[in-house]
């Protein structure tokens, strides 16, 4: 069952250091730029991920192609991706040995929720950190 109440939800933000952000996007139009940024301001290290601009920078931290290439460990993988897609990411968060997925606002897929619950992760979905974090008054990330 993913996690829901906000008690839950700021253990996990308090105890998320490193977090990977799948679908990180380089135009400031789109949501995932402005979260990954307020994150970083909250003191979170966060690592984009996107195959469309592997290679690059983006908010000071080199951009990734997919999860597998990540070498430090991974608390929290952020997922912004269709609900489509997110089957997928939730697979590789899996196999890299994150402790939790998070699933964007709008972002719903129960089976790989499941999944990821089975072998072991935290899973928040449909919600955004960057509305909770201040909202539960979450510790900043040392």
């Amino acid at each position: 069952m993913p996690l829901t109440t906000d008690a839950e939800i700021k253990a996990l933000l308090e105890e998320t250091r490193t977090i990977a952000l799948v679908g990180a996007s380089d135009r400031p139009d789109r949501p995932s730029y402005g979260v990954m940024a307020k994150l970083q301001a909250h003191g979170y290290r966060v690592i984009p991920v996107n195959p469309q601009i592997t290679g690059e920078h983006l908010h000071g931290e080199f951009v990734f192609r997919d999860l597998a290439q990540l070498g430090d460990p991974i608390d929290m993988v952020d997922i912004f991706r269709r609900s489509s897609s997110a089957g997928e990411v939730v697979d590789q968060a899996i196999a890299i040995g994150a402790k939790s997925v998070w699933l964007q606002l709008g972002v719903i897929d129960e089976a790989a929720a499941a999944r990821a619950e089975a072998a072991g992760l935290k899973v928040v979905m449909d919600r955004c950190p960057a509305i909770d974090i201040p909202r539960l008054g979450v510790a900043k990330a040392s």
